[in-house]
């Protein structure tokens, strides 16, 4: 590319090329940066005609990157690593003052455990920025924070690390079992068998912590007769105020929805391992004082 088409060159497009990569197609591209499919479709033809290569080939029902696409996206990746850095350097953050909005990805136990403490945190420190809450699937997680879908997460996520992101400690967490104060085998010293011989309510099967004690249990052979399947942690109290099913649940929400006694639990009778909850944020916006900040609020909130 010469000096006169670099001038004209769309700085966006590196954006457009990176979407794709991640995506695997323009349809996951145009959701990932909230365009049409159309508008990537020209963003593409004019990455092509810019660079004189098709960059993504057709396969199935996905894209594939041709060899040139492979050698541009390292280049592309760390040419917008460049850019965030300089704007996080030469940007102060003043949260009294600040109009940012953050776009967190959380699950619903993250929301139930760490949004009304964020938000009240916020109302009395920064009024005039706004937070929002995005569900991401787990698998697509890295990439949002790429490219930018969402700010940061608040996970316990392990795999993030190898996407090239950064995580910060907010809270560690257990899986514990979870039942209504006048169930049967309230108050009693709970082994395996005792384990076993419940009935469970299946929640949660993108929550990462509760998938691991799940794995931990299958890898024992420990009996898991499954009852009823939910896809969210909100709706389970309500059911066990009714039954005798019991919950993997996280310690953290036991806590909040307990206060009034109405719960009972026991730690797992078997070793499962504690877990971390993260703030995640993309290496490329590890110095973005917005972000720190943020992540500093809710610590102590967290704390609190």
């Amino acid at each position: 590319m010469d000096s006169k088409a670099l001038h004209r060159f769309d700085l966006n497009l590196i954006k457009v090329f990176l979407a794709i990569c991640e995506g695997g197609s323009l349809t996951a591209a145009a959701t990932r940066l909230g365009l049409t499919q159309p508008a990537i479709s020209h963003a593409l033809r004019r990455l092509r005609e810019d660079f004189g290569d098709p960059l993504f080939v057709r396969v199935g029902n996905g894209m594939e990157p041709t060899r040139a696409a492979r050698a541009l996206r390292p280049a592309f990746e760390e040419a917008l690593r460049i850019v965030a850095d300089t704007m996080h350097e030469s940007r102060a953050f003043d949260p009294a003052t600040a109009t940012r909005h953050f776009r967190i990805a959380m699950s619903d136990t993250g929301e139930f455990v760490v949004l009304p403490r964020l938000i009240e945190a916020l109302n009395r420190e920064a009024p005039q920025v706004r937070v929002q809450s995005i569900r991401v699937h787990p698998d697509d997680l890295s990439a949002a924070l790429r490219s930018g879908q969402v700010d940061a997460a608040v996970k316990y996520q392990p795999l993030l690390e190898q996407g090239g992101n950064l995580g910060r400690t907010l809270l560690r967490d257990r899986i514990v079992c979870l039942y209504r104060a006048g169930h049967p085998d309230a108050g009693a010293d709970w082994s395996a068998e005792t384990f076993a011989a419940q009935s469970f309510i299946d929640v949660g099967r993108y929550a990462t912590g509760y998938r691991m004690a799940r794995e931990v249990i299958a890898e024992l052979g420990v009996p898991y007769r499954m009852a009823a399947q939910v896809d969210h942690f909100t709706i389970v109290p309500e059911i066990l105020r009714r039954t005798d099913l019991v919950a993997l649940f996280p310690w953290s929400v036991c806590q909040m929805v307990n206060r009034h006694g109405e719960f009972g639990h026991v730690e797992m009778p078997f070793a499962v391992p504690q877990f971390d909850v993260d703030f995640w944020v993309n290496e490329a916006l590890a110095a973005d004082p917005g972000l720190t900040w943020l992540y500093q609020l809710l610590k102590r909130a967290m704390e609190t």
